[in-house]
């Protein structure tokens, strides 16, 4: 063969693998199942991933919804690569599931990816005179608030309403009370943090009961809200996972790694989230106010752990939110 011919074989071979390459670069697709509210931040970040070399040439497949719901529908076959969820515990049953690694909390930042707060988003003026947790159980105040059985939202409400009353020194008696209390005057339950959202803007109700990054973000989007930070308040804390099956597990790590980076936190904290990286979140002191006393779900009032604090609480067979459910007539979201 002629020498020149065969150096353009060589070369059309090249090229040939090469484009190949590409092509296969660019079928990456990841699946992205997630709680309802982070959606608007998760798809800024992943437009900025997909400028870097690793995200270049990556496209998403992207659910939202009750972080309960998602969790289950990715252990009864919903693909998806990556889990971004509401609680530490809907994780944890994908562990259960052989799904996620169990040590997927010994990851940066133990797994979590951004912080939050429970807040009370009232109407504007705030015609109730709504600011602490006393005020929410007053004669006439109609409360907004997720189901706990569907959404990781709902339980942090909960958790954050009876650790008020405890780090307030009450006893735990006096704590499952002003639980039993608060929903008597809740007037919708829904599927969501999202849909709770929806239904307090629609009208409903006097009071949210949401995240601080909820708030924040319907403010973003033109909405006339207002909302209060008690002094008493539960840390929020969502985590990120890889599923084990993936068949994209490195980038997929490598996205979330990307949502971990002072870039990305930089985004979050503009939806609304408080960065987990502790430089950004210096940035955004003015944003994110402290509070006098935040307590997070390893404290010992619920037994130190998600695993704990669900049994209790959540468990629908005799924990205490069912038996409030059942005292109350069940949810009406």
């Amino acid at each position: 063969m002629h020498r020149m011919t065969l150096f353009l074989l060589v070369v059309l071979v090249g090229s040939a693998m090469a484009a190949g390459a590409q092509a296969q670069r660019a079928e990456t697709k990841l699946g992205l199942v997630g709680y309802a509210v982070p959606r608007e931040a998760l798809g800024a970040i992943i437009k900025e991933w997909q400028k870097t070399p690793d995200g270049r040439d990556v496209s998403f497949s992207q659910s939202y919804g009750a972080s309960g719901d998602q969790a289950r529908a990715v252990a009864n076959g919903l693909r998806t690569d990556i889990v971004q969820l509401s609680t530490g515990l809907d994780v944890d049953y994908l562990v259960a599931q052989g799904l996620v690694d169990p040590k997927w909390n010994r990851q940066s930042y133990n797994g979590i990816v951004t912080n939050s707060l429970v807040v009370f988003a009232v109407r504007p003026g705030n015609p109730k005179k709504i600011k602490t947790w006393d005020d929410l159980v007053r004669p006439g105040v109609e409360v907004i608030t997720a189901n706990p059985f569907t959404s990781g939202a709902a339980k942090w409400n909960i958790l954050a309403a009876y650790g008020a009353q405890r780090k307030l020194g009450k006893t735990v008696k006096q704590g499952r009370d002003y639980v039993l209390r608060l929903f008597k005057n809740v007037v919708v339950q829904a599927k969501s943090g999202r849909d709770a959202t929806n239904a307090f803007l629609s009208g409903k109700g006097d009071v949210l009961l949401t995240y601080e990054n909820e708030a924040l973000l319907s403010r973003k989007n033109g909405q006339d809200i207002q909302f209060y930070i008690p002094k008493q308040t539960m840390l929020i804390e969502a985590p990120i996972a890889v599923i084990k099956t993936s068949e994209n597990r490195e980038r997929a790590n490598g996205f979330v790694r990307f949502t971990k980076s002072p870039a990305a936190q930089r985004i979050w904290a503009e939806w609304g989230f408080r960065p987990v990286d502790k430089k950004v979140a210096q940035e955004f002191q003015a944003k994110f106010p402290a509070r006098p006393t935040v307590f997070r779900i390893s404290d010992r009032i619920f037994g130190g752990s998600w695993a704990a604090a669900d049994k209790e609480w959540f468990d629908p067979n005799g924990s205490i939110m069912a038996e409030i459910e059942k005292a109350i007539g069940g949810p009406t979201g």
